[in-house]
């Protein structure tokens, strides 16, 4: 299998997802080697004769950064670091986040300025490319001097300490290294700063939830088209010449996309009897339309700062400097992922809508979506289930990014909260996609009531591919599985 080879070359978000479909190894190129050497050489050559202090190389950390450190006790300096910044806590960070930790960490540390160890490189590369999954926890960053306690659980392994999950079990990571013959790697200074300082867990989140986003993204018009057509509903608000005089992006685009995903519907073209849609319907262009420039925005941000250096003190071997700065600081994806959390909310948030007018017993459906109501209650809960998940996305949309709290006796007196914005997005993420599935299940049922006239070929085949896991609702049963079946539907197909 080929290799995909760190380097200067730009990561994008395509390339990400294609890494991790299809497990592809990485490794250095030639050009990140060298420079991750010539850094490391310099920032031993500059040690040898110290000018001044040099903040966390020479120093302590945080509010400690007065107090000097002996020669001698640099490399325990930076293994002390590792050990007491482990600090995270709460549920245990998916295995999928992991691992693009990982990949984004090699990532930023490949541009050499950070000071490394080509063999500490190499080691997150081994796990990278062995499925060796760090024990990380979701809650106890600040989102400013970076990750910090994630990134200390991610690399407490590296150490032979802490654990990992290898092969399906959780181990301590000691056992595991000896297993496969590793030593742990021996720190020397700046080594500790360089792995915790960055924004890799804030971005890990990011980048997953902007794979998951476009994916939904794309459903929620499907699916939306489904149900607009299973409603009678009118195709004209989504004609060009509406769309051309508020000429948003997104919003064209969605407008044609549904012209295009219904074309050829005996259902769409049949004469209505009504003159116009609930916006839930009429307003599809605007809602999704936005999400989806909001999804691109966001997109551009991320790009930037998976291609970033974000550790602290940064360091400039060609002018002979080491700076200490702030790009660890996550303001610019903290307010980025509060965005994007809400842009799907409202996918989410639109999607419960036209699930309760498809149960609403209006334009010859039947009430709740089955045949004999009263003896059966069809689909009330299912959209009763979507309202409580709409309403727990909202209250998660909440900015994370307006917070700050200080720390370190006032030295780190502002902070992003970025990773709070990060675990949160990950909820919306997943509740956006199962209020669309219920839709999906409420707009399959629906369409059947109009048999025997059809939808569009693109939408006959959704529904058919949906149908061989999710079936017709004669009478009531239990639905729950049902759910889960749609979800499932929507993540693999």
């Amino acid at each position: 299998m080929t290799c995909h080879h760190i380097s200067s070359e730009r990561l994008t978000l395509d390339r990400v997802a294609e890494i991790l479909d299809k497990h592809i190894p990485i490794d250095l190129s030639d050009d990140a080697r060298t420079r991750i050497v010539r850094c490391r050489e310099y920032l031993d050559r500059k040690m040898e004769h110290p000018e001044c202090p040099i903040y966390g190389i020479t120093t302590g950390f945080g509010s400690l950064c007065n107090i000097s450190i002996d020669r001698e006790d640099l490399a325990q300096l930076q293994k002390n670091l590792v050990m007491s910044h482990a600090c995270s806590t709460g549920e245990r960070a998916p295995k999928q986040i992991v691992k693009l930790m990982l990949l984004l960490k090699v990532q930023s540390l490949s541009y050499g300025h950070s000071g490394v160890q080509l063999a500490t490189v190499e080691r997150l590369i081994d796990f990278f490319n062995h499925d060796i999954y760090p024990l990380v926890f979701q809650q106890g960053s600040l989102g400013a001097s970076g990750d910090l306690a994630p990134l200390a659980n991610m690399c407490l392994p590296l150490l032979g300490l802490g654990e990992v999950e290898y092969e399906g079990r959780v181990r301590p990571a000691g056992e595991v290294l000896d297993e496969l013959g590793w030593k742990p790697i021996e720190l020397q200074s700046k080594e500790g700063l360089a792995l915790l300082n960055g924004t890799q867990f804030m971005s890990a989140y990011g980048v997953w939830c902007l794979l998951q986003a476009r994916r939904l993204s794309s459903w929620a018009d499907r699916i939306g088209a489904m149900s607009l057509d299973a409603f009678d509903g009118r195709i004209d608000p989504f004609c060009d010449q509406v769309h051309l005089i508020r000429a948003h992006k997104g919003q064209l685009t969605t407008a044609r996309n549904f012209r295009r995903l219904l074309e050829g519907s005996e259902l769409i073209a049949r004469p209505k009897k009504h003159v116009q849609d609930p916006y839930s319907f009429r307003c599809i262009p605007q809602v999704h339309g936005a999400s989806k420039d909001t999804i691109e925005y966001v997109e551009s941000v991320f790009e930037t700062e998976i291609n970033s250096a974000t550790d602290n003190p940064t360091i400039f071997p060609d002018e002979d400097l080491v700076v200490s700065a702030g790009n660890f600081h996550g303001q610019p994806i903290a307010l980025a992922m509060d965005f994007l959390a809400i842009a799907l909310a409202e996918l989410g948030n639109i999607s419960e809508r036209r699930t309760y007018k498809l149960i609403a017993g209006v334009r010859d459906l039947p009430s709740f979506l089955v045949a004999r109501p009263g003896l059966n209650s069809g689909f009330m809960i299912p959209q009763y289930a979507a309202a409580s998940i709409v309403s727990q996305t909202k209250g998660l949309c909440m900015p994370a990014s307006v917070d700050s709290i200080p720390s370190s006796q006032g030295q780190e007196d502002h902070v992003s909260m970025g990773a709070n914005a990060a675990t949160k997005l990950y909820r919306v993420v997943n509740n956006t996609e199962r209020v669309l599935a219920i839709e999906l299940f409420n707009a399959a049922q629906a369409l059947e009531f109009r048999r025997p006239l059809h939808s569009s070929p693109l939408i006959e085949e959704i529904f058919t591919e949906f149908r061989k896991v999710v079936p017709f609702i004669e009478n009531d049963e239990v639905m729950y599985p049902k759910i889960e079946a749609a979800v499932q539907f929507i993540r693999k197909s």
